[in-house]
């Protein structure tokens, strides 16, 4: 084999200079020095790890980077809604922004129709509807005097509407405001004071809202009093 510089002698080792192209399967560089083969040419690059191998070596037929040695993040492909969804976004793309909260005013307003129809303080415990934990257990739910609550605050009894519910009309103010707020910007414009409840407060009200339902239950005085 011949150099650049000469004959190689029997002592001499042979340069990087002196191994041709083919022998490295990478480009010529301007200065002679020949650069570093591609990773996966011969198929036996690594893969990257969850990748599907492909017919040239690269995972999935991503490039790779030969510069940082680094697989590009997996892409995944959108689900396709199905047709009830698709039929839902297309109602909400073309009804008019006082729709939703018409369709709330509309919920709630049958919720208090039901309870002043029904009148639930003369109710039997056990008439229908009726709670399913309490006509199977005797026990009261987290929500269980809820709707009496509710029929007492229409009727402007509010000691007796806490009496049936506390944490109810304590959180019905709040409530009512959230749902004024979010109504009023989604079908007038409004813009109303943002009320702003963090996850501590939330985390702390859940808690509360979990102590008393067990209170309500206990069989000694004066938690008997919460029991309706």
């Amino acid at each position: 084999m011949t150099s650049v510089d000469g004959p190689a002698g029997p002592g001499r080792q042979v340069q990087e200079a002196d191994v041709p192209q083919a022998a490295t399967g990478a480009p010529p560089h301007p200065d002679g020095v020949p650069q570093a083969a591609p990773p996966h040419t011969d198929g036996g690059s690594q893969t990257a790890p969850g990748a599907t191998p492909h017919s040239d070596g690269a995972p999935g037929g991503w490039p790779h980077d030969a510069t940082t040695g680094a697989w590009p993040p997996a892409a995944y492909q959108p689900v396709e809604p199905d047709r009830l969804t698709r039929l839902v976004l297309r109602l909400h793309e073309r009804s008019p922004r006082w729709a939703a909260p018409l369709a709330a005013v509309g919920c709630v307003g049958l919720g208090m129709a039901y309870a002043l129809v029904s009148n639930p303080t003369t109710s039997d415990p056990d008439a229908a509807p009726s709670c399913l934990l309490k006509l199977t257990t005797g026990l009261d739910c987290p929500g269980c005097g809820g709707t009496r609550a509710l029929w007492y605050v229409l009727h402007g009894d509010l000691p007796a509407a806490a009496r049936h519910h506390f944490l109810f009309v304590f959180a019905l103010p709040f409530l009512a405001y959230l749902f004024v707020a979010w109504a009023g910007k989604q079908a007038f414009g409004w813009r109303l004071p943002e009320l702003r409840i963090s996850s501590p407060v939330i985390a702390g009200f859940l808690a509360l809202w979990l102590a008393f339902s067990v209170a309500r239950n206990l069989p000694w005085a004066p938690f008997t009093s919460l029991y309706v």
